[in-house]
């Protein structure tokens, strides 16, 4: 028996441990992910236009999901579970897999985003919050509708970016991102 298992949902190569992270994953996965990430970002939008507090709550919400995705990757993102039991049984078999280390990193930067967003709510600076949660929707929903994952086109970048450091300090990168 192999010690890779293949799932048929958003994880199609995992190694067996449980708390292992995926290698790669359905692209459908986090295309569903961001659809559902747009949802979230445009009701907090709408929000901010009657209630900061509930604005707070939403994007706030909407953090504690991106950190989750960004440190445990899509086999324990909120949405990509929702994905593999409730649409991915539903679908034909996966034919396009993606690396999972730019997703993670994806994840960083919409956690970023909603994090600074957050702060504007709840500072009082509703339009720093706002402006912030646009950027996250912006790149949210260029992944949904596109395809297109700005954090993973970022992530060969600040990669060799980080390589690059270590190599002039003379010391390897302690950990991917």
């Amino acid at each position: 028996m192999s010690d890779i298992s293949v799932h048929p949902s958003s994880d199609t190569s995992i190694p067996a441990r449980d708390n292992a992270i995926p290698t790669r994953v359905d692209v459908r996965g986090p295309r569903f992910a961001a659809w559902v990430t747009s949802g979230v970002l445009v009701l907090t939008l709408l929000a901010a236009a009657f209630s900061q507090p509930l604005a707070a709550v939403l994007i706030a919400a909407q953090a504690v999901v991106f950190a989750i995705g960004a440190a445990y990757g899509p086999r324990k993102h909120p949405y990509g579970r929702i994905f593999a039991a409730l649409v991915a049984p539903r679908l034909g078999p996966v034919t396009e897999t993606e690396p999972a280390a730019p997703l993670r990193f994806a994840q960083l930067l919409g956690l970023i985003f909603s994090a600074v967003g957050l702060l504007g709510f709840l500072v009082g600076a509703p339009v720093v919050g706002a402006i912030f949660v646009g950027f996250a929707l912006f790149a949210a929903f260029l992944n949904a509708a596109f395809g297109i994952c700005l954090g993973c086109q970022l992530y060969p970048l600040v990669t060799r970016f980080r390589r690059t450091q270590a190599a002039a300090a003379g010391t390897a990168p302690t950990s991917s991102l």
